[in-house]
């Protein structure tokens, strides 16, 4: 049976004018993301993780001896706290522990790999603390989704423990666009296409390899990775980056929760709000954290 809503919110999307200036479209990520608001109940606290500009977002469920670090998407290039908060909340919630965002440096001021360093920076930041790698997980979408696997893959080559998961939605994993769906699935994805993300990737990557095993995951050694679940829609252009993470992944024998959800769009989290399948996710995604650190 088709999902209403999730028609609905394609027709939207779809219709919303989008600037080709990236200052712009940060502009414009930033207000939709503010549009939502906050619960009344979630508490919001500025922080410094290492020099990395963040903040806590607390529900009254949330325990702190363990913490969620959450990568918000955007390519890259746009995304902000502002944009994500209301997912980073949810998130929090439905995991019952406190979420820390990073506002990680974008591209093109800071190109790759500054947005790795940050992560990597947060994740210390939390140890420091004196949370256990254990007791920790790192979510993010789409950039943010690949910068979850990137980041875990630099905390293993420094030496650190691994974080207790990884949660990646709709993961951006490949600087190349070359995945099948990228191409069969252009017609249903009202957001993401290939032009747009090699922009992006051109923007980020300022001429370094692209199959950079931190820029594209897909190419690195994922051995010794803890437990990842990755969520992507079966109308994504990205349908097939998920893919092949979960297959790199599962050939290292990292432990892969792949759940393709019908339907779907990129990143339909977001939408939560004005879209029921979005808490849906937010809730299966959250219970594979709960499971993973407890």
């Amino acid at each position: 049976m088709s999902d209403p809503e999730i028609g609905a919110l394609r027709a939207k999307l779809m219709a919303r004018p989008r600037s080709d200036d990236y200052r712009q479209r940060r502009k414009d990520i930033d207000a939709r993301g503010l549009a939502y608001g906050l619960p009344a109940d979630v508490g919001v606290e500025p922080a410094t993780a290492n020099g990395v500009r963040a903040e806590w977002t607390i529900t009254p469920n949330a325990t702190r001896d363990t913490a969620l670090i959450y990568l918000h998407g955007g390519g890259y290039v746009i995304g902000s706290l502002d944009s994500h908060r209301h997912l980073v909340a949810e998130v929090g919630r439905a995991c019952g522990i406190a979420a820390l965002a990073l506002d990680y440096r974008l591209a093109p001021e800071h190109p790759f790999p500054a947005a790795v360093d940050d992560a990597l920076a947060g994740y210390r930041f939390l140890l420091a603390r004196g949370i256990a790698p254990g007791r920790i997980a790192i979510a993010g979408d789409s950039a943010g989704g690949g910068l979850v696997v990137a980041a875990m893959l630099a905390i293993r080559d420094a030496g650190l423990a691994q974080p207790g998961c990884g949660w990646c939605i709709s993961p951006w994993v490949d600087m190349e666009a070359v995945g099948e769906t990228m191409t069969s699935r252009a017609a249903t994805d009202p957001t993401v296409q290939r032009t747009g993300l090699l922009d992006m990737a051109k923007l980020y990557l300022n001429r370094a390899d692209p199959r950079s095993p931190l820029a594209a995951p897909i190419y690195a050694d994922l051995s010794g990775l803890a437990p990842l679940i990755i969520q992507v829609g079966a109308c994504e252009t990205l349908l097939d980056d998920a893919l092949r993470l979960a297959k790199a992944a599962g050939a290292a024998d990292v432990r892969v929760d792949l759940q393709i959800w019908p339907e779907m769009i990129h990143v339909w989290h977001l939408f939560h709000p004005e879209l029921k399948a979005g808490l849906r996710a937010i809730e299966a995604g959250a219970a594979f954290v709960r499971a993973m650190l407890h």
